[in-house]
């Protein structure tokens, strides 16, 4: 492990961080930009969930956006239980034999109820 000093460390250049965009939910009440959820992170990518729905996945060396999904609607399900999407806070996502899983839903705190456990692939599957 390589040994850093202070100095060394202050000079270092830090890719700038990507503010979250204007939630679109303004004005409901639990919405907001703030990304309190535990991020995920896989060599290149940081995945972060949103209060306002949104699940982000950021580039790791840049810190731009690169992939972005409102989850703020209802999702047909397996089961034909109605589900809908919310806020996402607490736990992040789960990645696992190449498929990203995440709840979104938090009703904890004010913010916006859900129920649904969502699951991405890169194929689509």
């Amino acid at each position: 492990m390589a040994a850093f000093s202070r100095s060394r460390l202050r000079r270092a250049k830090k890719p700038g961080p990507t503010p979250a965009p204007e939630p679109a939910c303004l004005g409901v009440t639990g919405c907001s930009a703030a990304q309190p959820a535990a991020p995920t992170a896989i060599p290149g990518v940081v995945f972060a969930g949103s209060l306002d729905g949104h699940l982000r996945a950021y580039d790791s060396r840049s810190g731009g956006i690169i992939w972005d999904i409102d989850t703020l609607h209802e999702f047909e399900t397996v089961n034909g239980i109605k589900a809908r999407g919310g806020s996402m806070n607490g736990t992040g996502p789960t990645i696992a034999g190449g498929i990203l899983y995440t709840n979104s839903g938090y009703s904890r705190i004010p913010s916006i109820p859900g129920n649904v456990l969502l699951a991405f692939s890169l194929d689509g599957k």
